[in-house]
Parts: C-alpha cells; structure tokens; sequence
C-alpha cells in the first residue's frame, strides 16, 4: 500500500551502463548434450532461438524514454490538477464538454524498419521497469497498471481503440469498464471520457504500437486527435509506435509532428553489434555436427538479411531445421543458402545486399557521332544504320551521308 505522492517510490531503481545491459540481456539455456538428443527434442529446443535478447543502443535508448515518461505520468497523478481533472471528466461525460487541464506533450514515437526488433526492446524495457507488477494505492485507494500495450486497429477505427484500451484495464485489474461500455452502447465522444476517467485512475503510460495503420485510412487523423485528447484529459503519457512510413502521416501537420517527436532506428550497420549477435546466436546449435562461425558466414548472414536481425534469426534457425530434417546435421553456408531460397522467397524482394565496389570501370561501345568522331553517349550507331540499309532495301552510302561526312574514293 502507498499514498500517491509516493508511487514513484515503488518502481525499481533506474539502470543504466553494463547493469542495464545485464538486465536486459536474454539468454536462454544452452546444453551441448542436446545435439546427441532425438530430432524431435532437438526440433522443440531449436525455438529457444527466437528467445535470444542481445540488447543494443537502441534498446538503452528505449529503456531510457519509456521510464522517464512513466515517471512524468505518475507525478501527475498525485497532484491537485488530477483532482480537478477527475471531477472534470465526470462532469463532462455526459455533457460531452471536455477541458483538458492535465495536458502537456507528453506523447512521442519509436519508428524503425520491421523486424528490427522495436517491439521487443519495449517488451524487455517494460518488463524491467515495472517487473509485471500493479501499484496498489492506499490514500485515494486505487489500483495502477505502469504500462498498457495496444495495438492501433487495422482501419483507425477511433472506438476500436478505446475499447481495446478498457479492455487490457480489465485484464489485468479485473474490472468491468469494457462489458458495461459495450453494453451501454456509448457513443464515441463519451466513451473518450470514459477512457480519459479510467486512465487517470489506472494507466501510467500507455503504448500503441502499429502506429502506421493511421496513414492509409481516412480516420487517422481522428485517431491522433482522440490520442491527444487523451493526454489533456489524463495526463498519461502515450508511445506510438511504427514503421518508417509513419514519418510521412506526422509530417502533413504542425500539430502532428509536434505528437511525432521521438526516436528512430534502421537496420544494423555490419560492425561489432552485429557480428556479436551472430555469434551469440550462432552458438545455439542443435545439429550433431556444430560448426563455429567464420567472417565470410557473417559477411554473407548481412548481406542475406541486410542487417535486419529478424532476418537472421529466421535464417539461423531454419538453416538448422532443415539440416536435421534432411540428415545433413550441419549448420554451414550450403545450409544458411538453402533456408534463404526455400523458407524466405518471399522477402527477396526487400532484402538488397549491399553492392560491390568493382575494380575496373566497364567499357563502353564506342558509336559514331554526326560529327565523324566517337563518343560513348551516342547519338547514331553504325550497326543500326546498316540493319535498317537491310530492311527497307536502301543504299548504305546514302544513310551514312544523311549522319556524317563520307568521301567516296574511286578505286
């Protein structure tokens, strides 16, 4: 139990430096014995892969934000302005007049590419921060959930979201906002007011990934002024979260972008960070004869994946799935190739290997120009005049006039 100016004080410590990275950190655990085991145990254990956490700047960068954010929400809620916010809202959901006071900017965004492990670097940096607990207030008595993740509905529907958002608070404080919503058939201005009300009470920071979904839909819009109406109604802080063409939506607006700010990511450079990853991830091997990792497998996992670690997470394990399933037992280059034009065909498309710097400049075919002299942008090609001379039955002397000078010489 705790009084609300207190709460601050039940969240763990903040980390930082290599205890942050520790913490962070996922290994899953490895025995070497399993490669002597039945393929079907070594084909269970082989997803214990898809648990491996390696952590990286993005993901202290991550932590970083998401605690102080949640820090600047629960701040919120023990002060007077919660108080007459509380009473505002009440007042307003039935009016469907709202004054946000508790307002400010607390919303931003993480962008990146697919697949470069946004979603879990949240997931590691939320568990950590809150260490899957609800912060039990005493004096006013209430129950805080730190951090609720949703994710934004496929057509930006506005009330789509606000259900789901009460329906997480049902999950975990076992509630009954979201069937009482549902049957009250609420409209949408009163259901912003309910939310507003019960993330006041119950949410710290709330996280809506699959931010991107706003930009091809004709709501999108509306769904980041219900956002950002939420936050002058509750005070909580929100993280959208999406892919890079998100950026483009944000952009169009004044009032937008200032929603947008934040931080952004790409795929992995080919330097330390990634060549640690593989071979931390290299290192799980479930077929019987294990091999170690060379420079050239890693120069060719990146240019395979170009550097997107989903991609090479896939890649290492359904190399190794398919060289126990064929009895080849050995994790190698023949294996990673097969994996990449068997199991990941579809992504050929958006994986590009990054091009290499050629060692001599390709010779150009010299053609005639007008002006009798050659040039390798060219303008008239001799072997085209002589096929079109062919063609249409004409003297190949008299085309070669029409284009340069020609002196006939009598022999």
């Amino acid at each position: 139990m705790s009084d609300l100016t207190d709460i601050i004080r039940i969240l763990p410590p903040m980390k930082s430096g290599n205890e942050l990275l520790s913490a962070l950190e996922v290994l899953p655990e490895y025995n070497d014995a399993i490669c002597d085991a039945d393929t079907p145990v070594r084909l269970m254990a082989l997803s214990d892969l898809y648990r491996v956490y390696i952590p990286s700047r993005m993901s202290l960068e991550i932590y970083s934000k998401l605690y102080l954010a949640l820090m600047r929400s629960l701040q919120k809620k023990g002060t007077t302005l919660a108080v007459q916010q509380r009473n505002q809202n009440y007042k307003a959901i039935m009016q469907q007049e709202y004054s946000g006071i508790m307002g400010g900017s607390d919303s931003f965004t993480i962008i990146g590419a697919s697949g470069i492990g946004k979603s879990s670097a949240i997931s590691r940096a939320i568990t950590l921060i809150t260490e899957n607990c609800v912060i039990e207030v005493e004096n006013p008595y209430a129950n805080i959930i730190p951090c609720i993740c949703v994710q934004c509905p496929f057509d930006s529907s506005v009330k789509g979201l606000l259900l789901e958002i009460l329906r997480k608070v049902d999950e975990v404080i076992g509630g009954n906002y979201y069937p009482n919503a549902l049957r009250a058939r609420t409209t949408t201005d009163m259901l912003i007011g309910s939310v507003s009300q019960v993330a006041l009470n119950h949410i710290g920071l709330l996280v809506v990934d699959e931010i991107q979904n706003v930009c091809n839909s004709k709501n999108g819009k509306s769904l980041v002024g219900m956002l950002t109406q939420l936050i002058n109604n509750s005070g909580i802080s929100i993280c959208m979260v999406g892919t890079p063409e998100s950026s483009v939506f944000f952009e169009q607006a004044m009032q937008l972008a200032r929603r947008s700010l934040g931080l952004r990511y790409d795929v992995m450079e080919y330097g330390d960070d990634f060549k640690t990853f593989c071979e931390v991830l290299y290192s799980y091997q479930y077929v019987k004869r294990k091999t170690e990792i060379t420079d050239a497998i890693m120069e060719w996992l990146y240019e395979h994946s170009s550097g997107n670690i989903s991609v090479v997470v896939s890649l290492i394990h359904d190399a190794q799935e398919i060289a126990i399933l064929n009895g080849r037992e050995v994790l190698n280059l023949e294996s990673l190739n097969e994996a990449y034009q068997q199991r990941l065909s579809m992504l050929h498309g958006f994986i590009q290997p990054p091009q290499r710097k050629q060692t001599s400049k390709p010779k150009r075919k010299s053609v005639v120009t007008a002006s009798g002299g050659t040039s390798a942008g060219a303008a008239v090609c001799i072997a085209d005049l002589v096929a079109r001379a062919k063609n249409e039955s004409i003297d190949i002397v008299h085309l070669l006039k029409e284009h340069m000078p020609v002196v006939e010489v009598a022999v």
